[in-house]
């Protein structure tokens, strides 16, 4: 026997009314008597017909909201985007006396430019950031990939790491060209792997200047699926199809995560700083378990606050765990207008701080009309003054040798 619900029942019963009145108010008509005006109206409504792109709900939630101007500790912010390499050398996003107003309204004391180039890209990025304004920049070297398939690419790069760090580059930023962009023949070839041996000079040479690998290796696990009505971020990759890493020769998500894991592991002097909260963050459990097996192994916050939030339980309590070895990071972008929730400025501080201050409930991740990775809202940690202390300043300036 079919079980009907209410909902279904009360809405066949509307479907019935509604078509009985159009029936009567058309015999009504007929005859040439004036329908009455609820009659007409049941008549002729039709159900709206919205773009998803132009959805834009407005919670009706009266919760309480809590704005956190100022980060209750100084911040080290050590994921920022401050310049860019190319082939006609160095673009800078910004200068420091543009940033500088926003550091000092929010409490960051410092900001990493993880991005700062190689060789003569270097010196132009520790010229305009950590030697104008010492004490309020910290760069990032980037390694060198030009001959990469060349005998002896490994000692080469352990020697510019030790001229960077010299000139004053603090640390090494991996961005994904490792094991998504970056092949044999540079462009056409089968794609390096993120654990190919001819890279363990490279990692060893980090250990032994004390720099530590910031290093992003593998993006959210949405991005490796297919961009269909399943993927949860269907709007952020239909409108970036190109950051999508589905099929063709691209590893797969667990593939990269794994190799990365393995260099962790065959490193164990060299402090690895992952990415995106272990470039993993809708799988806390996993990230958890990981930074118990390696001692090496940091992660950051930047760009993840969207997925931290909506998670606040588990995730305070992996803040809780980990609380030494979690660094405060935003992944800002001056004017980077195409990732919403990276544009550098007071907003965006501004939400991070109330993530992980607050206990606020069902607010936005990012300063933006439509929520750009997922359409969800977060919540806050209400992480504890001790916790906060770490993972604002104390980890990093520890990491950085501050």
């Amino acid at each position: 026997m079919a079980i009907i619900s209410r909902r279904t029942c009360l809405s066949g019963l509307g479907v019935a009314a509604a078509a009985l009145g159009a029936a009567r108010a058309g015999r009504v008509r007929a005859a040439g008597v004036p329908a009455p005006e609820g009659a007409l109206q049941a008549a002729s409504q039709a159900p709206a017909r919205l773009d998803i792109t132009e959805f834009q709900p407005r919670s009706m939630l009266h919760v309480p909201a809590t704005r956190v101007e100022r980060a209750r500790f100084p911040v080290i912010d050590v994921h920022t985007h401050l310049g860019f390499s190319g082939r006609e050398g160095m673009s800078f996003a910004a200068r420091p006396e543009t940033l500088l107003p926003v550091m000092d309204r929010k409490n960051v004391r410092m900001m990493v430019n993880a991005t700062g180039g190689s060789g003569r890209g270097l010196d132009e990025s520790l010229e305009r950031f950590d030697r104008r304004v010492p004490g309020r920049f910290v760069t990032f070297a980037e390694p060198r990939w030009e001959g990469f398939n060349q005998p002896g690419w490994g000692q080469r790069q352990a020697e510019e790491l030790g001229r960077a760090r010299e000139a004053g580059a603090r640390g090494l930023k991996v961005l994904k060209t490792l094991g998504l962009g970056l092949r044999e023949n540079g462009t056409t070839g089968a794609l390096i792997k993120v654990d190919d041996p001819r890279l363990d000079p490279m990692w060893d040479a980090c250990g032994a200047l004390r720099m530590p690998v910031l290093i992003h290796v593998a993006d959210p696990e949405a991005f490796f699926l297919p961009i269909d009505r399943f993927n949860e971020r269907f709007e952020e990759l239909n409108n970036h199809p190109d950051w999508s890493f589905h099929g063709a020769d691209f590893p797969s998500f667990r593939e990269l995560v794994d190799a990365f894991d393995r260099i962790v592991a065959r490193h164990p002097k060299t402090q690895f700083i992952a990415a995106h909260f272990g470039l993993n963050a809708e799988n806390l459990p996993s990230v958890s378990e990981r930074m118990d097996r390696y001692a090496n192994l940091h992660v950051d916050t930047a760009a993840r606050i969207g997925e931290l939030g909506r998670q606040p339980r588990f995730a305070r309590r992996v803040f809780e765990r980990h609380q030494d070895r979690i660094l405060f990071g935003t992944d800002a972008v001056p004017d980077g207008h195409d990732t919403p929730q990276q544009v550098f400025g007071d907003d965006l501080y501004e939400i991070y701080f109330r993530c992980l201050e607050t206990e606020d409930e069902y607010f936005d991740y990012a300063p933006a009309p439509v929520p750009p990775q997922g359409r969800w809202a977060i919540y806050g940690l209400g992480l504890p003054e001790g916790i906060l202390r770490k993972v604002y300043h104390d980890n990093a300036a520890r990491l950085l040798g501050l």
